[in-house]
């Protein structure tokens, strides 16, 4: 029997519509992986799909939780491998991105590593690059430049920082990303798109805009030391006008 090279935790709350796929994009990674699916105690058609890939899942729950980074951090502490990462279930992998950021390893020792990102707008058939550039920070602290579905990471790593943080609900990934640079230095950006992240009306970031702000400028805040002018201009833009387009 293989051992696994990556655990994979995949939260999951009434999205059986996107789960399929998601889990379709791992296994065709054909890599030693060990997928645990973490559901909320979803009413749709999650069960059907979940029982659909049971064969291949190293674990799975649907029950009421904690909410998602619980969950990913209940996923992750299942498995054994030396990687790590989460794979929400409306998003998906990209034909041997896996690989990709596996053999990224082998070349450097940071933390993590991570990939470029298409961010898919659902039913439109169109899709554009998430912004995801070289690791600085002094630039993460004035946006995100890491895409979460697009980063895997060192299981010594995770467990040494204890995984995403279950008291933030938006910005457990961004939060990560500076809990893991102040543990192991800079993350390694590799110039290879490996993941897609699914827009759609149901997201959090697209419902919980003003929440969303201001977890992360208190995360910002609270690593960095200060909140650059950057996030006081762009709120406005990004709570008020966008909440308004369709």
């Amino acid at each position: 029997m293989v051992e696994p090279l990556i655990t994979i935790a995949v939260p999951s709350f009434n999205q059986g519509r996107f789960l399929d796929e998601a889990l379709s994009s791992i296994f065709n990674q054909n890599l030693p992986v060990e997928v645990f699916v973490l559901d909320g105690g979803s009413t749709d058609e999650t069960l059907s799909v979940i029982h659909k890939w049971q064969h291949k899942l190293a674990g799975w729950r649907s029950r009421p939780d904690d909410g998602q980074a619980a969950a990913i951090n209940e996923g992750v502490a299942l498995g054994t491998a030396p990687y790590v990462c989460w794979l929400n279930s409306d998003d998906y992998f990209i034909e041997g991105g896996l690989r990709t950021l596996v053999d990224a390893f082998a070349e450097c020792k940071a933390p993590a590593v991570y990939g470029g990102c298409l961010n898919y707008v659902q039913g439109s058939g169109k899709s554009h690059p998430v912004w995801v550039e070289d690791f600085d920070i002094d630039r993460l602290a004035i946006r995100c430049i890491i895409s979460q579905p697009a980063t895997l990471i060192r299981r010594s790593a995770w467990d040494a920082v204890s995984g995403v943080d279950p008291n933030l609900h938006m910005v457990m990934d961004y939060d990560l990303w500076w809990r893991l640079y102040k543990f192991g230095g800079a993350l390694t950006y590799i110039d290879s798109t490996v993941a897609v992240n699914r827009e759609h009306g149901d997201t959090k970031t697209k419902t919980l805009r003003r929440r969303h702000y201001r977890e992360a400028i208190a995360t910002v805040r609270k690593h960095y030391g200060r909140v650059p002018y950057k996030w006081w201009l762009a709120q406005p833009y990004a709570v008020w006008f966008k909440t308004l387009v369709p």
